[in-house]
């Protein structure tokens, strides 16, 4: 009986130093904790922070100046609308002279999405006909068209390229 009891007293006293050691290895964590150095980040409490509008990458000065000298428009925008089913790119005619080639419907308009693997055109309706402003371009006007972009593989964020005939403008980022 005597080595019975030894044995449970034993086996009890090895259960309190571990109990002895996980709690001096917690309290320890939490003093460590408590000094403003916590060993885990702490869970995200906050909301989520609101997309930011700013635009990396902004055209080379050089850039702006070759499309204004060889095609005559600027201020480039491609933007997101109706939900993601369009993808709108806009742009303003500095000369109406060489604007021309970018407003003649016969070059077909191209939206080129390298990440998505996609490549838009405008889509044309039945009695609205394309939807892109076709007129002769006046000078100080921002134009407009529109690719159709279904199943909205083309996102905010996307880095985009617009081909129009010979005009090709590389990297637009979509809004």
């Amino acid at each position: 009986m005597i080595a019975k009891y030894d044995a449970t007293r034993l086996r009890l006293s090895r259960h309190l130093s571990a109990f002895l050691v996980a709690g001096a290895i917690g309290a320890g964590s939490f003093a460590f904790s408590q000094s403003g150095q916590s060993a885990a980040p702490a869970p995200h409490t906050a909301a989520a922070p609101a997309p930011s509008r700013y635009a990396p990458n902004r055209a080379p000065r050089r850039e702006a100046e070759y499309y204004t000298a060889i095609w005559g428009v600027d201020s480039f925008s491609v933007k997101s609308v109706e939900s993601g089913e369009l993808i709108r790119f806009t742009y303003r005619v500095v000369d109406g002279e060489r604007a021309k080639a970018i407003n003649d419907k016969k070059n077909e308009a191209y939206l080129i999405s390298p990440s998505a693997h996609v490549k838009l055109v405008v889509p044309s309706l039945e009695k609205v006909g394309q939807l892109r402003q076709s007129s002769t371009p006046v000078v100080g006007n921002t134009y407009w068209m529109a690719f159709s972009n279904p199943g909205r593989p083309v996102k905010p964020g996307d880095r985009v390229d617009i081909e129009i005939g010979q005009f090709h403008v590389q990297g637009l980022l979509v809004q």
